[in-house]
């Protein structure tokens, strides 16, 4: 029996998630919501459209991709649970870390129920294939990773919900960074120290427009990020220094394509003055299978009563607890965070 499917919100990302749950075998899409439609509810090849989310849980659905604004999705997942429904929930998880516990009070009710969050950049090759390596161990342990990931500005900063810091609970960090942390979480061991400065100086928003952080993890590994949304021409950048080597994770395959190609290179460490000249670039596919496979991994835990491994609810609490902290670490920033 197929998995009854529904979307909530059916914007860019609820389309390609569409796209994606049309082609899992396991996925049967029953309705589809979002303000947009001029009409309160029609039928259209066979699926129900519905302006108000709320209508679409009157529908017999075992799953729900939320895929709404910020200050929404907190409510929208419990009221998911509380009605038995497996959720795929975008990122962020939650507008703060506070609405997020307030989700794993409910979650912790419904053990049999099914809880992703679409931390889509862990499917990349390029993470995927680095990961394996650091894990190998072939070029010894992780000493420090350096990281820069930005655009040239927040989506619609100049109006709607994503420019206040009420609805969005934060700018480019929450954004876009949150991506960044959540792979660098898989790198390195639990982060204890944060240092951090935050900016919206330029767009001079509600929202940061800038985060730079220096962190330090349990084993004493420092890591520095840069999450940004002055960077006029778009950068994916993750340098991981290894013992005997250098991983550098360049460009990230996205719908904009505006990041240049996604590139996994491995420089082994030489001992003599002119450092290491042998760079192995490492082939990988220039194709996006990475909401594919994200949708098929959940669709199998469903059906297969599965642990959620990505994505799960422990993930985000553990990279939300992060991003807060990297908030609160500059005082003055942090003085106006929605807690």
């Amino acid at each position: 029996m197929k998995i009854r499917t529904g979307i909530i919100g059916y914007g860019v990302v609820g389309k390609k998630r569409e796209k994606y749950i049309n082609e899992n075998q396991n996925l049967d899409l029953c309705a589809i919501s979002d303000i947009i439609f001029k009409k309160e509810s029609y039928i259209k090849k066979g699926v129900n459209f519905f302006k108000n989310y709320k209508d679409i849980f009157e529908q017999d659905l075992d799953a729900i991709f939320i895929c709404m604004p910020n200050y929404l999705v907190k409510d929208i997942t419990i009221e998911a649970m509380k009605m038995g429904i497996h959720v795929f929930c975008e990122k962020p998880p939650a507008k703060n870390l506070k609405e997020l516990l307030q989700v794993k009070k409910e979650y912790l009710r419904h053990p049999n129920l099914k809880l992703k969050y679409g931390f889509n950049h862990r499917y990349h090759d390029s993470v995927s294939s680095a990961l394996k390596i650091i894990q190998s161990k072939e070029y010894g342990k992780v000493v420090n990773i350096r990281g820069v990931y930005g655009k040239s500005k927040i989506v619609n900063i100049s109006q709607g919900w994503r420019s206040k810091r009420q609805y969005a609970g934060g700018g480019i960090l929450l954004d876009q960074g949150i991506h960044m942390l959540d792979m660098i979480s898989l790198f390195v061991d639990d982060i204890t120290d944060v240092k951090s400065m935050i900016s919206n100086l330029f767009w001079n928003k509600d929202v940061e427009d800038n985060a730079f952080a220096l962190m330090r993890t349990k084993s004493g590994k420092i890591i520095s990020i840069h999450s940004s949304a002055t960077q006029w021409q778009h950068k994916f950048l993750i340098e991981i220094t290894l013992e005997q080597g250098l991983l550098t994770l360049s460009g990230i395959l996205s719908g904009s394509k505006s990041y240049g190609k996604e590139k996994l290179s491995l420089m082994p460490r030489i001992d003599n003055n002119n450092g290491a000249k042998i760079k192995n670039e490492h082939s990988l596919s220039q194709k996006d299978l990475s909401w594919k496979k994200e949708i098929d991994e959940f669709a199998d835990c469903i059906k297969n009563n599965k642990k959620i491994i990505n994505g799960n609810l422990e993930d985000s609490i553990k990279v939300m607890k992060l991003i807060e902290k990297i908030y609160s670490q500059d005082k003055e920033w942090y003085n106006g965070y929605v807690k």
